[in-house]
This record gives structure tokens, sequence and C-alpha cells, in this order.
């Protein structure tokens, strides 16, 4: 039996339940490409939310860094 736990695996962090309002059509959309996709409504959701902060990431290092100092220079 404990050859199947060999802690290799990694620690997941807590999970917190969130309340979030949609409109009945984005429910629609978000059934449809769960049902195409075969996973939850709560998986869609969840992928979708995960590539939109990773894009929100990547544009935010791209961006160039002002120091404060040159921004109050500039006024």
């Amino acid at each position: 039996m404990s050859r199947f736990f060999t802690n290799a695996g990694r620690m997941m962090t807590p999970i917190q339940r969130v309340n979030v309002d949609f409109t009945a059509s984005m429910l629609d959309e978000l059934d449809r490409e769960a049902k195409d996709l075969n996973i939850s409504r709560q998986a869609v959701i969840r992928t979708l939310l995960r590539r939109a902060l990773d894009e929100q990431y990547v544009a935010a290092a791209a961006r160039p860094v002002v120091k404060e100092r040159e921004r109050t220079a500039a006024r």
C-alpha cells in the first residue's frame, strides 16, 4: 500500500468558494462550451479565468516600468 504514497505529488492550496452572478446568456454560452468540451461549467469558468489572468501577467510584464521619480518629473 505504501508504494502508492510516494509524497512525489504537489500540495494543493485550500479552495475557497465564491458566488458570482452571470446573465442567462452568459450561462448559456458557458453551458454550450462545457458541452462541446465535455467538461463541467465550473471547469470552463476556471479555465477561462486562469487564461485571462495569465494574459494579464504577460501584458503587465511587457509594459515598461516607470519609476516614481520619472513620473513626478514629467508633471
